[in-house]
C-alpha cells in the first residue's frame, strides 16, 4: 500500500469507533483529512454526529463533505477525538503540530473523553524528537520567547536549530494569529520535563508535545491497521 492508503485504513479502522450521536472533535492534517472523507459517507447514509474542527482547513472540508458542524463554545465537552499525529512513541506520547494547528488541538483532545491518533507506521518511534518539535509563541516578544526557549533547551541537554515556520514567503501564521518555531532537537529524552519548562515561558501559547492525551492509537503497516496502546508497541 502506498502512503496514503495507509492514511485511509487507519482513518477506516477509527471510523468503527464512532457511534452515532456522538459530540466528536475532528483533527486537522493529511490523514485527519482521510478520515474526514470516509466520516461524511457514513453520514450521508444516516449517521448522525455533531463535529468540532481542529482548523479553518478542517471546518472548510466538512462543509464541503455536509458534516455538520458545531463550535467547542456550543459543544464544550466531547465524546471522542480523532486526529492524525507527526510522531507517537510507545507510552502515545505525540509530536503533533506539523500543519499548524497544534493550539486547537490540544484544547479539543482536552475537551474529549478520549483521544484516538491515527496513522501510519512511519509515526511510531522509540523516542520523540526526530520531527521537529512545533512550539506556538506570540509574535510579540518573538526574539525574547525564541532566548528563553534556547535556555531551556540548554538546561535539558537538547540541541538543534530553532527556526521560524515560514510560508508564502513569509511567517507562517495560525489560525489563532500566533507563529510557529519548529525546534529541530532530534531526541528528548524526557518529554515531560520538556513540556513543563516550555508551558513556564510566557511567549509560548502551545507546544506540540501531548502527553497523556491519546487513549489509543491505530496504526496502519503493510499488514493493515493494529491498536497500539500505551507501553504496548
Amino acid at each position: 500500500m502506498d502512503a496514503r492508503q495507509l492514511k485511509i485504513e487507519a482513518a477506516r479502522a477509527a471510523l468503527a469507533h464512532v457511534e452515532s450521536g456522538m459530540r466528536l472533535g475532528i483533527g486537522t492534517g493529511s490523514t485527519a483529512e482521510e478520515f474526514v472523507r470516509l466520516l461524511a459517507e457514513k453520514v450521508a447514509v444516516g449517521l448522525v454526529i455533531e463535529g468540532v474542527p481542529t482548523s479553518e482547513r478542517t471546518a472548510r472540508l466538512c462543509v464541503e463533505l455536509g458534516v455538520p458542524l458545531k463550535s467547542l463554545d456550543e459543544l464544550p465537552e466531547l465524546d471522542l477525538t480523532i486526529d492524525g499525529a507527526d510522531e507517537v512513541d510507545g507510552a502515545l506520547r505525540l509530536i503533533k503540530g506539523g500543519g499548524g494547528a497544534l493550539l486547537r488541538e490540544k484544547i479539543v483532545a482536552g475537551s474529549s473523553v478520549r483521544m484516538i491518533v491515527i496513522a501510519d507506521e512511519s509515526k511510531v518511534v522509540e523516542t520523540l524528537g526526530a520531527f521537529p518539535l512545533p512550539i506556538e509563541v506570540n509574535p510579540f516578544g518573538l526574539v525574547s520567547t525564541r532566548i528563553q526557549i534556547e535556555k531551556v533547551a540548554s538546561r535539558l541537554g537538547l540541541s538543534g536549530a530553532l527556526s521560524l515556520r515560514q510560508s508564502g514567503g513569509g511567517n507562517f501564521v495560525t489560525d489563532g494569529g500566533h507563529f510557529i518555531i519548529d525546534a529541530s532537537f532530534g531526541r528528548i529524552p524526557d518529554a515531560e520535563a520538556l513540556s513543563i519548562e516550555l508551558n513556564s515561558i510566557p511567549g509560548v501559547v502551545e507546544h506540540g508535545l501531548f502527553i497523556n492525551m491519546a487513549t489509543l492509537a491505530i496504526i496502519a503497516g503493510p499488514a493493515g491497521a493494529r491498536t497500539l496502546q500505551a507501553n504496548n508497541t
